[in-house]
């Protein structure tokens, strides 16, 4: 077989290329990346893997290099600690309580648009998740737009065969994050994420300085940028079909399923890595420990074994049926931004669906660079007024 999750035709649209996975390779090994990585499509296989953290292990990193481990990728009883700590932050009554600065946040952004032309990506569903972090975060609006070339340097990096070009950035990020954390243990803000971090202490046992600043980094990473990919996916998707658009804006009942099903159809992160810390049998295949796995959450959730019609964007699904998506991933390094990114994506598609229920595609806009990211870097919609 000669899948490629790199090649032109699969970063164009990796959907097709998941069935000839699920059907006769579930288990592949591509060679062509530094380190190689097997993958695991099968809905079964990749939720067997996350739920098996002793096996498939996080604290190599979930990228598909391997990087020291620590914090919140690691296991327990480490990640236990970490994770009981930043949960804090966003505890659902927490997060709920975002909901109105999310309407009032869409709601500009939406109500400055004068244009019939809007750029779904530049002017709506990136601002909308990069405001909400940042204000979480204690951000100053100034340092918005800095940030967010950070963050997504941070992602590039991620997946590029050598990061070397954005060390520099990638450093510059640490250093404003660490200097904001000691800043804030000298001057609390009162009551953001940061203050949330160094304010926190698990059995008289807080974290560092160090500890905060990887912390942050993750969510300021998982923060925006695949958020915004999932109100952009969402969208084109619906107005790929107008008569699903048309359906949402007639029973705006359906706005959850829609959120679930995007996610399922077009998850925004595509798969995450695990390292293996021993020899595993799979599928006829043996993968060796020490190698890098590619659990991917895309080609899972159209496994047909659990999905029906599983290459349809269908607004007909049960609530049970995508339950089982993994967009999220599972098991206890279940995504800590799952209800926030849905949040934000909800009001997002109520918000668009009130203020421009004319919405026409005018064209499928342009990917996103990292190949294990799925999400439009531009989205060019019609509103008709």
């Amino acid at each position: 077989m000669s899948f490629d999750p790199l090649a032109r035709e699969t970063l164009a649209d990796p959907g097709p290329h998941w069935t000839p996975l699920l059907r006769d390779e579930p288990v592949h090994h591509y060679a062509k990346f530094d380190p190689p990585f097997y993958t695991l499509s099968r809905h079964a296989d990749v939720k067997a893997a996350l739920l098996d953290i002793e096996t498939f292990s996080s604290e190599w990193g979930q990228g598909p290099r391997f990087t020291p481990p620590g914090g919140l990728l690691s296991n327990p009883p480490e990640h236990t600690r970490f994770r009981r700590i930043v949960q804090r932050a966003f505890k659902p009554g927490r997060i709920e309580a975002l909901r109105p600065r999310a309407q009032e946040i869409a709601r500009e952004l939406l109500g400055s648009v004068r244009s019939d032309v809007l750029e779904l990506h530049d002017d709506f569903a990136c601002p909308l998740p990069v405001i909400m972090i940042s204000e979480m975060l204690g951000v100053p609006a100034s340092e918005r737009e800095q940030f967010k070339r950070w963050s997504d340097c941070s992602v590039e990096a991620m997946g590029m065969p050598d990061p070397t070009p954005l060390v520099a950035e990638l450093e510059a990020l640490r250093r404003y994050l660490y200097d904001a954390i000691v800043d804030h243990r000298a001057r609390p803000r009162g009551g953001d994420l940061i203050d949330t971090l160094v304010e926190a202490v698990e059995n008289d046992d807080g974290l560092n300085d160090a500890q905060i600043t990887g912390v942050v980094s993750q969510l300021l990473v998982g923060g925006n940028e695949t958020t915004t990919s999932l109100i952009t996916n969402m969208v084109w998707r619906l107005l790929e079909r107008p008569a699903l658009w048309r359906a949402v804006v007639a029973n705006p009942e359906l706005v959850p399923i829609a959120l679930e099903e995007s996610l399922r159809f077009d998850p925004p992160v595509l798969g995450l890595w695990r390292s293996t810390t021993r020899d595993i049998a799979l599928h006829g295949v043996t993968i060796p420990k020490g190698a890098k796995v590619l659990l991917s959450y895309a080609a899972a959730n159209r496994d047909p074994r659990v999905f029906a019609d599983p290459d349809t964007f269908r607004l007909d699904r049960s609530r049970s049926e995508l339950a089982e998506h993994l967009a999220f991933g599972l098991g206890i390094h279940f995504c800590l931004g799952s209800a926030l990114a849905r949040l934000e994506a909800e009001t997002a598609l109520q918000a668009l669906v009130a203020h421009f229920p004319k919405l026409s595609l005018i064209d499928s806009g342009e990917r996103i660079t990292p190949f294990f990211l799925w999400g439009r870097r531009h989205l060019p919609v019609r509103i008709e007024r």
